[in-house]
């Protein structure tokens, strides 16, 4: 029986080892990088800029437009132990961490798959520690939607009343 040469084009390009996926090898790491949202980008930087960020924002809007691209620089702009003005600068230990996906002050949860009371449970327990390495730390939900109205209960008592980490 012969071994189909495609097979093996086809296995590689479907195999979980064939490296990231394409979103996250090619995402922007900048804000002058995410194209079609300079409104955002530009208010996020003037905020940063000015040293005003909250402690939390929401992005929503249909699927591809930078939501999770936005707020992961976002997170590396609070963290960034660079010059306020040029925030993130991308060279700094924060910044490449975040970047090379090692940062264990940014977490990020898929609520889609952990949607539940005992999820978010869990991630309340976990909030009071004080961040590692870096100044905050930052918790991106994505599909913060499919929640349960429990979960999104008790999620929205935890936004309105975040620890302190002095």
């Amino acid at each position: 029986m012969a071994c189909n040469p495609y097979s093996r084009v086809v296995h590689s390009l479907l195999s979980p080892m064939a490296g990231p996926a394409l979103y996250r090898k090619w995402r922007p790491k900048s804000f002058e990088e995410v194209l079609g949202q300079e409104h955002v980008t530009q208010t996020l930087k003037n905020a940063l800029a000015s040293g005003r960020t909250v402690h939390a924002y929401l992005f929503s809007g249909p699927r591809g437009t930078g939501k999770t691209t936005t707020a992961r620089i976002l997170a590396k702009g609070v963290n960034c132990l660079g010059p306020e003005d040029k925030r993130p600068d991308n060279s700094c230990s924060i910044c490449r961490s975040i970047d090379e996906g090692r940062s264990l002050d940014l977490i990020e949860i898929d609520a889609a798959s952990h949607r539940g009371i005992d999820e978010v449970r869990e991630l309340r327990d976990k909030i009071v520690f004080a961040p590692s390495e870096a100044r905050y730390k930052v918790y991106i939900i994505d599909e913060v939607h499919m929640l349960t109205d429990a979960a999104s209960n008790a999620l929205l008592k935890t936004l309105e009343e975040p620890p302190r980490h002095d």
